[in-house]
């Protein structure tokens, strides 16, 4: 195979199979991105003679069988020009083809360590756990070991010996969020189950509700952002908005005032898509940093007084919550089997109520004595 393609893994029918898809197709994945899937999108070139859907796309996946891509295609992994398609359709040229590929995390090996699991809820089929600040999602450069991953290797291993990445890819880890970012994240016990949760975090049917403490007063009660996400120009490490659109990738975060305390405020995000640091960029692009955000300047007071008892208390409330504030609070999807809708709560973490609760006090403090 030649290389200079992106590898692209491709989910059909519970199973992933890597292949080179060509650059002119842009299929490269966005390196980071709190999906696991992406939606691939490309027309059918005007001299194609008239050909098996089937065909086409076992031509474009290394190893594939007809048999597990018409399964695929049933399952509705695949569209042609808006529409799910059977197996037979012969593509013709002009066609749009959509496939849902998930891209895999940096691939290491994962070793299996018995290290506790919040776990919120589980059955056969998926597992739904509360993730703590400080805890990296899977293994990647810099963090082999000690990651949410590999403990969830080791406990579904626990109950099927028997079990390994080929029949569930990555553990079914379908999402992530940030090491620092606590709450709620779903992961598939079976392959099939993955395939149906990933299904619904390509279509952005999932409801995932952030809280994130954030500085200043914001100005709107609600509103919506809309702006590309792309990295940033100069640090590359970070990421930045982009509402023009020029380079990037679409991204919208959706916000609701919960709770204000003149200089920070508390904030419930809601996400449309799932781009890297979305709430953190989108937030910041608006004038309000996430309180705490370092590696975005949220570690600086950026709003209220010069007096030095202020600076004192900011600095005791970065001491009480040494990461930014940001939580992954609601999280509803379909059960893959049931088909029944499923929703999880996790509850605010001490260091966000703690220093939410310090904030409280602080305002109520200073309207009493004005």
């Amino acid at each position: 195979m030649e290389s200079g393609y992106p590898l692209i893994l491709m989910r059909l029918d519970g199973f992933c199979y890597f292949c080179r898809m060509q650059e002119d197709l842009d299929l490269q994945p966005e390196e980071g991105t709190e999906e696991l899937y992406e939606r691939k999108t490309f027309k059918v070139d005007k001299g194609q003679e008239p050909l098996r859907i089937d065909k086409w796309v076992q031509g474009r996946i290394e190893g594939a069988t007809r048999n597990k891509v018409q399964k695929g295609i049933d399952a509705g992994f695949l569209t042609v020009n808006g529409q799910v398609v059977k197996s037979n359709y012969k593509i013709k040229p002009g066609d749009e083809i959509v496939l849902m590929s998930l891209i895999n995390p940096e691939h290491t090996e994962l070793k299996p360590e018995n290290i506790p699991l919040n776990i919120v809820y589980e059955d056969d089929a998926v597992m739904v756990l509360n993730k703590p600040a400080n805890m990296v999602v899977h293994p990647g450069i810099g963090n082999f070991t000690g990651t949410m991953l590999n403990g969830v290797a080791y406990h579904f291993l626990q109950q099927n010996p028997s079990l390994d990445e080929e029949s569930l890819p990555r553990f079914g880890l379908v999402h992530r969020i940030d090491k620092n970012t606590t709450g709620l994240i779903v992961l598939a016990k079976t392959g099939d189950a993955a395939a149906h949760l990933a299904k619904q975090f390509f279509n952005h049917t999932v409801n995932r509700k952030y809280v994130a403490l954030v500085w200043g007063d914001v100005q709107e009660d609600s509103g919506t952002i809309e702006a590309h996400i792309a990295r940033h120009r100069q640090h590359r490490k970070m990421f930045d908005a982009y509402p023009e659109g020029e380079i990037g990738k679409h991204a919208i975060t959706h916000y609701k005032v919960l709770e204000r305390f003149n200089y920070v405020s508390l904030v419930e995000c809601v996400l449309e898509t799932g781009r890297t640091h979305q709430i953190r960029v989108h937030m910041k692009h608006i004038g309000h940093t996430l309180f705490n955000d370092w590696e975005y300047g949220g570690d600086k007071i950026l709003k209220g007084t010069i007096y030095t008892k202020y600076k004192q208390f900011v600095d005791n409330c970065f001491d009480i919550c040494p990461r930014c504030a940001l939580h992954a609070q609601t999280l509803g999807f379909i059960h893959p089997v049931t088909k029944q809708p499923m929703h999880f709560e996790a509850p605010l973490p001490d260091d966000m109520q703690k220093v939410i609760e310090k904030w409280r006090n602080y305002i109520q403090h200073r309207k009493t004595e004005e």
